[in-house]
């Protein structure tokens, strides 16, 4: 049983008894937006948590310039726990919840960016640590995590965070600066997000220490 691979659907999202997880909903056509959602499944109703939650619409032009890269990340990772990879088809496209949280750091990033700066908010993104982008994903939604939220407090530090800085260089030459100018976890950091991730078990958890 241990060596069988995971039943999953889309990127990772596990087929289970209404799991936790996200969906990228793509409408037909070149010009509907595409809707980031969180679906929080069996959970929902514990502790007040909604069924579903609208994370992010982004323009369709947007999302044509960050998927292929978000594609090849979410494929390498899901071929490194041997799960089956996948690609985004019209429709719902269903996601496991790390990996959601993961690209809303990104769609966020980029969801009122300029297109000339979206090249560096993808190669930033890229360049973040697994948990950094969980830590992230956390952080800004504490506060500004709603459709609605694009152009306040943390979504709009997110924005000028990843589009605007080179923190892809600093990951190698200045991690004390880097640590402080994206507010990366502190070791009292991780142990809460450590609690917040392992409400379900994930895959992908153990990357933050491979």
């Amino acid at each position: 049983m241990s060596g069988k691979k995971p039943e999953t659907v889309g990127f990772g999202c596990p087929k289970g008894i209404d799991p936790h997880h996200f969906v990228v909903e793509l409408p037909p056509g070149r010009t509907a937006p595409a809707l980031i959602s969180e679906v929080y499944g069996i959970q929902a109703g514990i502790n007040g948590l909604p069924e579903v939650v609208e994370r992010c619409c982004l323009a369709r032009a947007t999302w044509s310039l960050i998927a292929e890269d978000l594609k090849r990340e979410f494929n390498d990772r899901l071929r490194s726990r041997k799960m089956s990879p996948s690609r985004w088809t019209t429709g719902s496209n269903p996601m496991e919840r790390l990996l959601g949280k993961e690209l809303l750091v990104l769609a966020w990033a980029v969801e009122r960016a300029d297109p000339e700066t979206v090249p560096n908010a993808i190669r930033n993104w890229i360049g973040l640590r697994p948990e950094e982008r969980w830590w992230l994903y956390t952080t800004t939604a504490a506060a500004t995590g709603g459709a609605q939220h694009f152009d306040v407090g943390w979504r709009k530090a997110l924005r000028y965070a990843l589009t605007e800085n080179p923190l892809a260089e600093l990951s190698y030459v200045a991690p004390v600066k880097r640590s402080r100018l994206l507010g990366t976890p502190t070791d009292s950091d991780q142990l809460s997000l450590l609690s917040s991730l392992q409400e379900e078990s994930s895959p992908f958890w153990v990357t933050a220490s491979s």
